[in-house]
């Protein structure tokens, strides 16, 4: 009551949406609180709230929604189609699909970089056949036997004398736009494309120094079928939300309601969740000693006056270092130990963390809007001055395997992307029978899955 009106108090204002977060120290304030100089990439903020309307479920079902997609979105964006070291030597290939087209990518005589519409200019036939990599001297149909050199210009095709109007000159193979960074190789199908640059925006600043992904190579690369539209897949990476239901053996160790949740551009977002604190919905007690028990890092006696965090960080330091050969003093415990995840539109997710050091791609199988094919990378850190060599081979699993079944995958972490992906077939189900027509967000938690369609919606708007 008012003292001196005795009229009742005005009500308290409502928050701005999306301003609301969980109670408690945030991810930013814990990573301060280890007290270590961090890249400042790692505590910048970029927050605002961009609606609540709900997701329409035809965007992930609709076959009419996934040919608009292809025509305004994917055959006009820059997606990485492979590493640099998939192409070390003169000759070496590798073809990179999406939807009805298929690239050529090529490392020249002279040791440059082209990439190619993966198509003959007789007859239409593939030059080298989906998903296959090798070596070659020269680009020859597989039909007929027209040949190409490597930078691209036609060199023979059989009985001449009944082509008089082929004109070599006119015939070279058509390029498609490409760039590299960060040891990866991307394209554009639109020659009209802006540069990278202006789509990796504030990633380029943030991958530099120690982050720099070219520093890195492939430890292990792992191809999963997924029973579900190509978003949908992505999106259950996208945010920690999920964690309390579907990882609940986490909650002693990670946090998850306190994650933080970035939008630095309409092609750039981030989110950070942490390990080595309980989450938020942790109810239990514990004492540090058995915080760093779970963690399974290493197994000891925690030091007087040291936390399980700090600890584990200092153990995996010293173990990785001696595997990898790559002093790691420089790195803070929240890059040793953090769920660190940025997303380049369209579909690819990259991890600037030392244990945790993944990249994702998510891309539709065909023209099948319930199919998608999901890349799971490791890259691992290496000594300075290591020659690039050819990667491992992909893994291939089906939809019914197990990521634990790829030969060299941490089983715990195989059972972990089980969870992650095992919801996606009940989910799509559920697109389909819904009665209520959209999904409904989180302002927060499920932020960057909102930008994501929204940048979207933007190549969908134009001509």
């Amino acid at each position: 009551m008012n003292l001196e009106t005795s009229l009742p108090l005005p009500p308290e204002p409502l928050p701005e949406p999306g301003a609301a977060r969980c109670p408690g120290p945030s991810t930013r304030d814990i990573i301060i609180a280890d007290g270590q100089e961090v890249p400042p990439a790692l505590i910048a903020e970029a927050y605002s709230f961009a609606g609540d309307a709900d997701i329409d479920y035809d965007r992930y079902t609709s076959p009419d929604f996934m040919a608009r997609e292809f025509t305004h979105m994917w055959a006009r964006t820059w997606q990485w189609a492979a590493r640099e070291e998939h192409i070390p030597e003169a000759g070496d290939y590798i073809t990179y699909d999406i939807g009805p087209w298929s690239i050529l990518i090529v490392r020249g005589d002279d040791m440059e970089i082209r990439a190619y519409r993966n198509v003959c200019l007789h007859r239409g036939t593939q030059l080298k056949r989906s998903d296959t990599s090798g070596n070659a001297v020269e680009l020859r149909c597989p039909f007929h036997g027209w040949r190409w050199s490597l930078e691209g210009e036609l060199s023979h095709l059989p009985c001449r004398w009944d082509f008089p109007h082929v004109k070599d000159e006119e015939f070279s193979l058509p390029q498609v736009r490409m760039e590299t960074w960060g040891g990866f190789i991307f394209i554009n199908l639109d020659p009209e494309a802006r540069p990278l640059k202006d789509q990796l925006g504030p990633l380029a600043e943030h991958f530099s120094g120690r982050w720099d992904l070219a520093d890195r190579r492939i430890a292990l690369h792992i191809q999963k079928e997924l029973p579900t539209n190509w978003k949908a897949a992505q999106e259950a990476f996208l945010e920690a939300y999920h964690v309390y239901e579907t990882h609940s053996q986490a909650l002693p160790t990670a946090g998850d309601a306190n994650a933080q949740y970035d939008i630095f551009s309409d092609h750039v977002t981030r989110f950070v969740h942490v390990i080595g604190k309980p989450s938020p919905h942790f109810s239990g007690t514990q004492t540090e000693q058995e915080l760093f028990d779970r963690l399974r890092v290493s197994p000891g006696t925690l030091p007087e006056g040291r936390t399980a965090r700090s600890y584990a960080a200092e153990k995996l330091r010293e173990q990785m270092s001696a595997d990898l050969g790559v002093p790691l003093d420089m790195y803070s415990d929240s890059e040793m130990l953090d769920s660190i995840e940025y997303h380049l539109f369209p579909n690819m997710c990259l991890f600037p963390g030392v244990s945790l050091p993944m990249i994702y791609r998510f891309r539709p199988i065909g023209s099948d809007p319930s199919r998608s094919l999901f890349d799971l990378m490791f890259l691992k850190l290496v000594p300075p001055g290591t020659p690039i060599e050819h990667p491992p081979e992909p893994v291939r699993l089906t939809v019914e395997q197990s990521y634990a079944e790829a030969p060299g995958m941490n089983p715990g972490l195989g059972g972990v992307y089980d969870q992650d992906t095992d919801n996606l077939a009940l989910q799509y189900q559920g697109f389909l029978g819904s009665a209520k027509r959209g999904q409904t967000l989180g302002n927060y938690q499920e932020a960057r899955i909102r930008q994501f369609h929204q940048t979207i919606d933007q190549y969908l708007a134009r001509p």
